[in-house]
């Protein structure tokens, strides 16, 4: 029954957080549409490739790296190294699904338009069927959800 939770609730909220970006940005990803500041150099194209660290993305991380800690606020005992492991997993699945998702729902892409050639901000790392972060992070969230439990 876990299982079915943490996997439903992970769904819900990607979708319901793909949506919002969608609302958001509509159809230009990256936030290349917004009044946002952006951050650009070797370190950033290091990890980030083409895209650079905008303040929306920044600030929505955090917010989303706040949330998922909220239990410990209400809970305070709860703290234990397989809930924090469940936590990451959740957050790393979270933005790979929701990441996925935004393109899906958005009516401006669809899965049709979900390739390297309409998504500049993925373009520079893309392995076959998917940007790269999506082959290095899945494994990454599932093997410490694995690990948790």
């Amino acid at each position: 029954m876990h299982h079915i939770v943490f996997f439903g609730l992970l769904a819900a909220v990607s979708v319901a957080f793909a949506l919002l970006e969608i609302q958001i940005e509509g159809g230009h990803g990256w936030a290349s549409g917004l009044p946002t500041w952006r951050i650009r150099n070797r370190w950033t194209e290091r990890f980030l490739g083409a895209r650079a660290i905008t303040g929306y993305h920044l600030y929505a991380h955090v917010f989303v790296l706040l949330l998922v800690h909220l239990p410990y606020a209400v809970v305070p005992d709860a703290w234990d190294w397989r809930v924090e492991l469940r936590i990451l997993a959740f957050l790393i699945l979270f933005w790979i699904l929701e990441d996925f998702l935004w393109f899906v729902l958005n009516p401006r892409y669809r899965l049709r338009r979900f390739r390297p050639q309409y998504v500049w901000w993925h373009a520079a790392s893309w392995w076959g069927p998917m940007p790269r972060d999506y082959w290095l992070f899945i494994p990454v969230g599932i093997v410490l959800y694995l690990v948790a439990w």
